[in-house]
């Protein structure tokens, strides 16, 4: 019994140790900057459809954002896009990965001040609060860059549309 609990404890921590030697260099590093920059290892994309859904985004029902581009896709159980649009992405970005949404708000106070609705998050960074969601006004104007803000603001018809489709679960994939 001893042997084999030796041999299994020794090929986990060798298929650990594969594992972790193919880590991409972004993967679990979050950005700080407003405005991430792209970098070699973003999802392909169509150049001659550059809002189509990027390669290698996951599959199955999801919502995929892309830091790099700014842009959000809901994607159905079927790998079809119902809905794609542009955020305004807060100062603090979650880290590349496979998120699930964990909280949603009709209505809050976004840590900015600005009244805000359909609040959906998946991850904190750093005790930062990240999700997105629409500011009642309908403003999506660029943050404070001095502050750590985890709102990726959205139209509210957008927010909207995010809301009847990201519930508690629901796979949030994060790409540059």
């Amino acid at each position: 019994m001893a042997g084999l609990t030796v041999a299994a404890i020794a090929a986990v921590s060798f298929l650990a140790y594969q594992a972790s030697a193919n880590v991409p260099d972004t993967l679990g590093k979050p950005h700080t900057s407003a405005s991430p920059k792209a970098s070699v290892s973003k999802a392909p994309r169509d150049k001659k459809n550059p809002v189509a859904l990027p390669a290698q985004s996951g599959i199955g029902e999801r919502v995929v954002y892309s830091t790099g581009d700014d842009r959000v896709w809901l994607v159905g159980a079927d790998n079809k896009v119902q809905r794609t649009f542009k955020i305004t992405p807060g100062t603090v970005d979650p880290a590349v990965g496979s998120y699930a949404v964990t909280s949603r708000n009709r209505a809050v106070t976004g840590s900015d001040g600005t009244q805000i609705e359909h609040v959906v998050r998946f991850t904190l960074v750093d005790g930062v609060a990240i999700g997105f969601s629409a500011a009642v006004n309908g403003s999506t104007a660029a943050p404070d860059s001095s502050k750590k803000l985890g709102g990726i603001r959205e139209s509210r018809a957008d927010g909207n549309a995010m809301w009847a489709f990201a519930t508690i679960g629901v796979k949030v994939v994060v790409i540059q």
